[in-house]
């Protein structure tokens, strides 16, 4: 038989210390035990009370009804209540609920044995009132306070998360091209030192590639800007998709101008990888008409490579790779020019 009683306080009763109902669930066989503890809490302010006298019936009820504390009858027919504390124990749902072992039984090794369980205080039934209520009281109170500091720490979590990835959103927008989506000169600068500082230690090549539209401004007095920034971005992803090692970064410079940074990349490489970079932008096959040199958009490309030592020469690798950049434009256009830089 299950019988569920509620005691709810007076509107014009004081809020408990916790700002929060106490709800108590207690689990005995014997019915004039559940009355008498119902009759204990009736005027008590901010609790609730249930009654199930079935112990089968005890861990889906809890579940349901998500006590502050729990009284549990040590002994009852069919099921022993110190398996039930361990049942509370191992639901997710009841887990750190406090548990109140009711006994007839004052022997230490019972209460020992209620410990070992699970429980979290004992009392011999029927407990005088004030103590049963300062118990309970005291029980659900340190339990809210528990899943107070509990909710408040997944918050501050949840805000300090929420916080990381608006600064990685950030540090990502601070170092990417608005329009193209390609790195910006400000990730260049950091990533070329890096790298350069890396290639010296570990005595690898690096490599770099300048790219320049041919006849961009050209393409814009014919097309209009617009036009001209969809240029901008397709030719990006073309170059961009030339390029697919990690390491390996696609910039965009400024205007129509990008670079590609190409680590552990031995010179000896470069004038396949700068070619393969002018054949993927003319195969987008975007009419120019006002080009010179083809009917479609082209590209020229300068590269450097060297052996990086420990003196900074970076400046010297990228005016090298400029140089180079300025050949392929004076032969041509739509092209690339590779020459050696000095580390």
């Amino acid at each position: 038989m299950n019988l569920q009683v509620s005691v709810e306080p007076d509107p014009g009763d004081p809020e408990p210390v916790t700002g929060q109902s106490i709800m108590v669930l207690l689990v005995d066989d014997q019915i004039m035990v559940g009355e008498a503890v119902r009759r204990a809490l009736l005027d008590e302010a901010g609790i609730e009370f249930h009654y199930c006298s079935s112990p089968v019936d005890a861990l889906s009820i809890a579940r349901k009804v998500q006590p502050t504390v729990i009284l549990q009858d040590l002994v009852m027919p069919s099921v022993n209540g110190l398996d039930l504390v361990r049942q509370y124990r191992a639901d997710p749902h009841t887990r750190a609920t406090p548990i109140i072992v009711l006994s007839t039984k004052e022997e230490a090794s019972v209460k020992s044995d209620a410990f070992r369980a699970g429980a979290n205080d004992y009392l011999v039934k029927l407990p005088d009132r004030i103590e049963l209520i300062a118990r309970i009281r005291y029980h659900s109170a340190a339990y809210l306070s528990q899943i107070q500091r509990d909710e408040a720490y997944r918050a501050l979590r949840k805000s300090q998360q929420e916080l990381m990835q608006a600064n990685f959103e950030l540090q990502r927008l601070t170092n990417v091209d608005g329009l193209t989506g390609l790195s910006n000169r400000r990730y260049f600068d950091e990533y070329f030192e890096t790298e350069w500082r890396q290639a010296a230690r570990d005595r690898h090549p690096l490599s770099l590639l300048i790219i320049d539209i041919d006849h961009f401004k050209q393409y814009n007095d014919t097309y209009g800007h617009l036009a001209g920034d969809e240029v901008l971005r397709k030719v990006a992803q073309a170059v961009q998709s030339a390029f697919r090692r990690p390491k390996d970064l696609v910039v965009r410079l400024g205007g129509e101008e990008f670079v590609v940074v190409l680590p552990s990349t031995p010179v000896a490489h470069l004038a396949a990888l700068a070619q393969r970079a002018v054949e993927v932008v003319e195969a987008l096959d975007l009419r120019h008409e006002s080009s010179p040199v083809a009917e479609c958009v082209t590209i020229s490309v300068g590269g450097a490579g060297c052996l990086p030592g420990r003196e900074d020469r970076r400046m010297a690798l990228m005016e090298t790779a400029d140089k180079a950049l300025y050949e392929a434009k004076r032969t041509g256009r739509n092209r690339a020019v590779i020459q050696r830089g000095e580390g």
